[in-house]
């Protein structure tokens, strides 16, 4: 009997060892694909705050700009304000599905890469 245990004793060492191999590597892997979700986050982050910043500068630019040919600044203000009610009504209707599904298919395959 104590022969079979002496047996079975590297087997279970294996199995432990497989376990905690196994165990590191999701860790590793994980680790990885957090590092390399939250590195391209915080790159595109920073690329829409500039371009945020560059166009919300500009749009105060038009909208004085269309102000003064209009006689009053505000008039530009609402002209612009029309023009970004427009097109985002338009996007919403046209392209509102379009959009959601390549923005979900572009998470799931960076979550499974």
């Amino acid at each position: 009997m104590e022969n079979k245990a002496f047996g079975l004793e590297p087997l279970f060492e294996k199995a432990e060892n497989y376990a905690k191999t196994n165990f590191e590597l999701y860790r590793l892997k994980t680790v990885s694909k957090t590092a390399s979700i939250s590195s391209a986050l915080a790159s595109r982050a920073l690329a829409i705050i500039l371009l945020s910043t560059f166009i919300s500068l500009l749009n105060i630019g038009i909208a004085l700009w269309l102000g003064d040919l209009l006689g009053k600044l505000y008039y530009g203000f609402f002209c612009m304000a029309g023009f970004y009610g427009l097109c985002g009504g338009i996007v919403y209707l046209f392209f509102h599905r379009s959009l959601k599904k390549r923005i979900s298919n572009s998470i799931i395959s960076s979550l499974l890469s």
